[in-house]
């Protein structure tokens, strides 16, 4: 559905959306906690995938689109837990190296205690 053009909405918090995210070109982040608020943001004519974590959050999401019109939101199931098992692209944020930047240039600890 998103390669045919369906807008991912992500209802996740930004700190879990920070460790891991959908990797697609075309998507929005709507907290479950300001979907009520922010829902009007999608566009309600556009099929839309809704996603979180494990499918959870997303099934009520999808709930409350439905009863304000949202005719052609759909849950996926499972969440961004299955989309990566099932090998579909994640961003994950790079890890900083650790260590002073003495360690990081010469690999090793200062001979000077």
């Amino acid at each position: 559905m998103i390669q045919k053009g369906a807008l991912l909405v992500d209802v996740r918090e930004p700190h879990e959306v920070a460790r891991k995210s959908f990797d697609v070109p075309d998507s929005m982040l709507i907290p479950l906690s300001q979907l009520h608020k922010r829902f009007k943001e999608i566009p309600a004519k556009r099929q839309t995938v809704i996603a979180c974590r494990s499918g959870n959050r997303s099934v009520t999401a999808v709930r409350f689109l439905m009863s304000h019109g949202y005719s052609k939101a759909v849950n996926l199931q499972d969440g961004i837990i299955r989309w990566e098992k099932e090998g579909l692209p994640v961003r994950r944020p790079l890890k900083q190296k650790s260590g002073s930047w003495f360690t990081r240039l010469f690999g090793r600890k200062s001979p000077v205690q």
